[in-house]
């Protein structure tokens, strides 16, 4: 890694842990569920890995956190990062909607095969497969809404970051948010300029964490980062 690497601002998404809708495959937008134990267990597994003096997120470099104020997001966010970072003002923390899981309307709760079958007995897609990208969700977000919310979060960190390309104070994000991960493949695609239906398959873990950042330290030329954690 470079010098210039080392000190560039960051963003890091992490999906919340495990709960039961995510296991089973529900669509889980608005709904308040909490971890399961299996899911409290990849939290603070990630927090051992991942944050620390030496670790990929250093807590001392955190500017600010957003949260997606969901019981799962709040309760990892918890878990993840020690408050007394908070407490002495090091970061900031806040709770958004612009980072929340998509809304799925109708779809909110059920698996993909379910959603599938409904639009048919409706005498929707009798020609083709259900595509949320091109669909959407009966009575939820659409994909120019999801798209506005995440370019104004986006717009707000960059701002943010912007004049401190140098490393000059920290100045790094982290984000965490809810659900099947659709919303930080989102993110990903809009960091760097893309459409949020391009054709492209990411996959987010729970408790995994993406790195964000700009290329050569340009603040103009946003970059998925790719490398080990500056010591």
């Amino acid at each position: 890694m470079s010098d210039q690497d080392a000190i560039t601002p960051r963003v890091f998404l992490m999906r919340h842990g495990e709960t039961e809708w995510a296991k089973s495959g529900r669509f889980t937008g608005t709904t308040d569920i909490e971890l399961t134990e299996d899911g409290i267990k990849q939290v603070s597994s990630a927090g051992v890995r991942f944050v620390g003096v030496s670790n990929l997120i250093n807590p001392r470099r955190l500017g600010k956190v957003f949260v997606s104020p969901r019981k799962r997001a709040v309760q990892t966010l918890e878990l993840l990062l020690p408050q007394e970072g908070v407490v002495q003002g090091q970061y900031e923390v806040t709770a958004t909607e612009e980072i929340a899981e998509w809304n799925y309307g109708r779809y909110e709760g059920l698996k993909e095969e379910e959603i599938r079958s409904s639009r048919k007995e409706k005498g929707l897609d009798l020609d083709r497969e259900w595509n949320i990208w091109r669909d959407g969700c009966e009575g939820g977000e659409s994909k120019d809404a999801i798209t506005e919310r995440l370019d104004k979060l986006i717009s707000r960190i960059k701002d943010f970051q912007r004049p401190y390309m140098g490393g000059e104070k920290p100045v790094d994000v982290l984000i965490i948010k809810v659900a099947h991960g659709l919303i930080l493949r989102c993110f990903c695609l809009r960091w760097i300029g893309f459409d949020i239906d391009y054709d492209v398959s990411i996959m987010f873990s729970p408790g995994a964490v993406a790195t964000l950042s700009y290329k050569n330290g340009d603040a103009d030329r946003p970059a998925l980062h790719i490398g080990p954690p500056s010591k």
